[in-house]
Parts: C-alpha cells; structure tokens; sequence
C-alpha cells in the first residue's frame, strides 16, 4: 500500500511533517517528505494499492485509553433522559409513560443521561415521579455521569429496600426525603447495585452485536487502539475476548479489569499480571491484553460524591465520599503491585486524588518498581502539588477534559466555585512537570471523539463559550501526541503504535483538514475520511482507493 499527496503529520519525536508512506505486511516500510516516493526508492505494481489523499492529513490512529465501549453498546436502547431533548422532569416522565405503554406489565423500563442540574426543577427524579407514570413496571434511570440513578418503588421492593435499609457501609448511600424515606435516588454503586443485580442479563449473543454496533462507531472517529475502563464481569470479559478474536471489534484492545476479580478468592485471585495478560491475550489470538487492574476512590463531582478537600460551593456541609479507608486501599493497592499489576484509580476530588497518591507511595517505598506507570484517572480537581507529587512518582494521567465543555459553567456556578472550577483537568501543570498524560471521553458520559477531546484541549471552552482556566491550554501538537504517542506510552505499546514511523503498525486516520492549520474551535469538526488498522481500511467515509 502505497500513501502519496498526503499531509503526513508523523507526532515522532521530531513532530516531522511527511508527504507518502508505504506500508507492507501491515507495517510502514517507508516515509518521504514529498508527496510521492523518490523514483527508485519503492516498487510499483499492480498489487500496489495506491491511495491518493488529495492533499488530506493522514495521522496515527487514535488511542483512547479511557471508555466504556461495551457499556456504550449496551446502552443504545435504553431510554434517552438527557438534556435536551428532555427540559422538565415531566418531559422524563412522558417518556416513561410511553414506554410503559408498550412495555408488558412487570418487566423493566430503564433510562440513561438524565442531569438533575439541567432540567429546569434543578433536581432529582423521584420514585414519587415515576410512581406516577409508570406504577406496574420497575423502572431504573441511570445519571448522566454513571455514579446516580433513580428507581421506583416496584424496582426498589424487587431489590429489597425499603425504609429501614441502611445506607451501603462504604462507596455511597440512599436518598432519602425530609422524613428519612427512601426518595429512590441511589448514590455510587454500592447503592444502585442491589438495584442492578434485579434487572435483566443480557445473553452474551445480545452483548457481541452490542459491542459490533459500539466499534463501527468508534472506527468512524479514528479510533484503532481503545481501552475498556472497567471490565467488572466474566461474562464481559468473555465478549471482549471473543469480539476480539472474531473481528467483531478490530481495534486493538485493553481491558481494565475490576479489582474484585483479582481478590484472593476470585476468579483471578492468585493471578499475576503476566499470568492474566496472557490468558486474555490466548482467549483472543493475541487481539486483546490485560490495561490494569481497575479502582475507585470517589464517586462524581457533579453527583456531590466526589471527594474534595474543601466543601462543595453551593453546599458548604457536604464533602464527598472516599470509597475505601486510607489504610484498605493501601493493602489493595499494595497486594497489586505486588503481584505485578499496574493499578488504575478513579479520582475526580482532590482529596480522592491525594489519597490514592499516597496509596501508591506506600506500595513504591515497599517494593520499588521502575516504569510501573500507576494511573489515576479523570484528576478534575488535581491541584499543583498533585501533579509535582505524581511527577516525582512517576504516576500517570488520563484527564477526562470533556469534563471543561460539559459541565466547566456548572463546576464554576454549583459544584467548585470560580477559583477550584478554572483548574479542573489541570494539562498545562501536567505538561510543565513532564507527567505522562492522555485525554479520555468516558463515552458514553460523553460523546466518544477524539478531536472533540483534543479540542477541548486547546480551547478549554465551556458550553455557554466562557474560556475556563487559559492558563491550563495546552498546543495542538501535545493535545494530539495525547491520543497517539502518549497513549501508546500510557498502555506500553509505543514500540508498536502511536506515531507514524517506520517498523510500527500502519495504524492510521484519515482527517480531511489538518488540525494545526485550521482555526483551533474548529478541530471538533474535521471530517473523518477513513480509518486504517494495519493498513487494511476498517472505516471508509468514501472510497478513496485508487488501484
């Protein structure tokens, strides 16, 4: 295969811009600066695939190393709650009761996207709400950021909660109205999970055409190497690895498997991280590998359960919650790496983020390991220290900076306050103290886009237009590096992937304009024209191939 008339942006050490690329066996065999090779320097034949670009920006496939891909999947015909279309809490509710409509009486009705501080009653749908439309089905609506949900009554007495239940003893709580009632709104998952454990399973036939439907989605956006952030069940894992092997999901793919898997006990309690890794790498022909094992320390900032050290702004008495104590996340953490894991936390509170720093201190001073590249993820509200402290440890970011368009107007005016919210997802710290750092969608809490990210990035717009923290922007070039190079760092895979240079996969993206010559607010809207994974085209906006 042959690449000429391109604007070939490598992201190499050099950030060299190039004109034509070959490919051979999946692998580039040659870069030139000029839009076609020197005569002589390649040979032509009629089994060359030569495709003409016309001038369009060819760059390494995109890599995001923190989502929910089969969640997306799963989730595609699940009622959609959010903001718009959805204005008031009646309009949820009409929603519902349609549904109810056409649904048989007793099986369930669930949602997803809701945002209580979008919909003009400034708060929660309540079982009271739902009772109302829908009093015969059990209905669940999931929050917008994946950490709360509403539930009705049928759904609560069918998981058994009633008035008297008592709040989870650790990683979240029941809502409850002035009279310490159940309201059926469920904090974090410990909350909902009693919930969830009486909805319907889907059949692992159900979940592959759910994770098929969610990859050609992903493709479509240049996405060749993607990370599942929490594999939580056998069962998901299993589609991972068959997707995998099938070609279902042609994307290289890493899983973050939940820690309760890998407990003493569990499924893969005496598992070491080589040990885990090949047997995910066995089940899918070497398709698919182990990312880390998966924590969380803190809930969602915009949910109140994220864990700050100073209260939240508009409630002075509410904190957040820590998942685990000091002293049981640092005998997990520490039983992690040992065995050789890389461990991966969920923090968006500081005082969440501070926490698992020094979890992960305590496992590095009593077994020190080079390039273990311990993660958190999301660090929305990682203040200047946080970041100097995981330099000096060598941790790793993968910053949810979506976070700044979605919710930057509504973490200045509800959650942070206009000091703590023009620092969320602090790049520009991360970039002076040289940690190594990625941007994530955490589709489906947002929309999967990597350009959006990168966008997101150097703007730091919010939704109503406000720039939000400009001391915090960071170039085109790093914010692109940051879904390609230093994601193929992040997931040790930079050997292979990431760049565009010569012995790596020929792992591409087509864009039909070039993201460092186009005016910055405009990088979310470059057209993706094709997708490439070892240089055979999984994603074809239009045929481009001339043979």
């Amino acid at each position: 295969m042959l690449f000429i008339n391109a604007n070939v942006i490598t992201l190499d050490n050099e950030n060299r811009i190039a004109g034509s690329v070959a490919v051979a066996e999946g692998r580039i065999i040659g870069i030139w600066e000029k839009n076609e090779p020197p005569e002589g320097e390649i040979s032509i034949t009629e089994k060359t695939n030569v495709v003409d670009l016309k001038g369009a920006t060819l760059l390494p496939g995109f890599i995001d190393t923190h989502n929910h891909i089969l969640m997306y999947g799963t989730m595609r015909n699940m009622l959609n709650c959010s903001t718009p279309p959805n204005e008031t809490i009646e309009d949820i509710k009409t929603l519902i009761a349609e549904q109810a409509r056409i649904t048989p009486t007793g099986e369930w009705i669930v949602g997803f996207g809701y945002d209580d501080t979008l919909l003009a009653e400034k708060r929660h749908p309540t079982l009271k709400d739902i009772d109302l439309v829908s009093p015969n089905h059990p209905v669940m609506l999931i929050h917008t950021s994946g950490h709360l949900a509403v539930a009705n009554t049928v759904a609560l007495e069918l998981a058994g909660l009633s008035d008297d239940t008592k709040d989870p003893q650790k990683g979240g709580h029941y809502g409850r109205d002035s009279n310490g009632k159940l309201n059926g709104v469920l904090y974090e998952s410990a909350a909902q999970m009693p919930v969830r454990m009486k909805m319907p399973v889907k059949t692992e036939k159900e979940m592959l055409e759910d994770l098929e439907f969610a990859a050609k989605q992903y493709l479509a956006q240049g996405i060749t190497t993607n990370s599942d952030a929490a594999v939580s069940t056998l069962a998901e894992l299993e589609v991972h690895t068959k997707a995998a092997a099938s070609g279902i999901n042609p994307m290289r793919t890493h899983l973050m498997l939940m820690h309760h898997l890998l407990r003493k006990g569990e499924a893969f309690g005496e598992f070491t991280n080589e040990m885990l890794d090949e047997e995910i790498k066995k089940k899918s022909n070497g398709l698919a590998r182990l990312d880390s094992a998966k924590m969380f320390q803190d809930g969602s900032i915009q949910g109140l359960t994220g864990a700050l050290r100073k209260p939240y702004y508009n409630n002075p008495d509410v904190y957040g919650e820590l998942m685990f104590t000091q002293e049981d996340l640092e005998q997990e953490v520490l039983d992690l790496h040992q065995r050789g894991f890389r461990v991966t936390t969920h923090g968006n509170g500081d005082r969440a983020i501070g926490s698992i720093i020094d979890a992960y201190e305590n496992a590095l001073k009593k077994n020190p390991r080079n390039n273990h590249k311990h993660r958190i993820e999301h660090l929305q509200s990682a203040t200047s220290e946080d970041i100097a402290k995981m330099a000096q440890l060598g941790i790793a970011g993968s910053f949810f900076i979506n976070h700044v368009y979605y919710w930057g107007d509504r973490h200045e005016q509800i959650f942070l306050g206009p000091e703590r919210a023009r620092r969320i997802s602090p790049l520009k710290d991360a970039v002076d103290n040289d940690v190594l750092f990625t941007l994530h969608s955490d589709c489906p809490v947002t929309p999967i886009s990597p350009l959006f990210s990168v966008c997101a990035a150097v703007n730091r717009k919010t939704s109503s237009g406000k720039i939000l923290g400009p001391e915090q922007r960071i170039d085109v070039i790093t914010a692109l590096k940051s879904m390609t190079i230093y994601g193929a760092k992040l997931i040790m895979d930079e050997e292979n992937v990431g760049s565009i240079e010569i012995g790596k996969c020929a792992d591409f993206v087509v864009l039909e304009e070039d993201p460092i010559s186009v005016e910055p607010d405009r990088i979310k809207d470059i057209k993706i024209q094709a997708t490439y994974i070892e240089g055979q085209i999984v994603y074809d906006a239009k045929d481009l191939s001339n043979h």
